[in-house]
């Protein structure tokens, strides 16, 4: 049995749409909003758009290497795993994520908290 099936996967933009250094916000109704950021290198990463201290919209924060600072407090936010940067402690959800070609495709289907 595999983890996650197709039907999971749900194309959301080609990577031009996100803005290199930047993110770009998926809204989901009922549910909280997913922030899909992209490096200098042209990884893409996904989380939750709240940070875990304040519930700060980290869409909105400055992206450097592979992590993303708050606006609100200045936490930084590991994209890779989710983790805020020491001293700060805190998780915030990841959302799986592929590129297939241009196209950005979400996993929808949350990972587990890490805490």
């Amino acid at each position: 049995m595999h983890a996650s099936t197709e039907s999971e996967w749900h194309a959301i933009c080609n990577i031009d749409e996100i803005p290199t250094l930047g993110a770009r916000v998926v809204q989901r109704s009922g549910d909280d909003d997913i922030a899909v950021f992209r490096t200098s290198n042209n990884h893409v990463f996904a989380v939750v758009d709240r940070c875990p201290h304040k519930g700060g919209p980290l869409s909105s924060g400055l992206v450097h290497g592979h992590a993303v600072t708050c606006p609100l407090h200045s936490w930084t936010i590991n994209l890779e795993n989710g983790q805020a940067q020491a001293p700060d402690e805190g998780c915030v959800r990841k959302v799986g994520v592929r590129v297939d070609g241009k196209r950005v495709y979400l996993n929808l289907r949350l990972e587990q908290d890490q805490s």
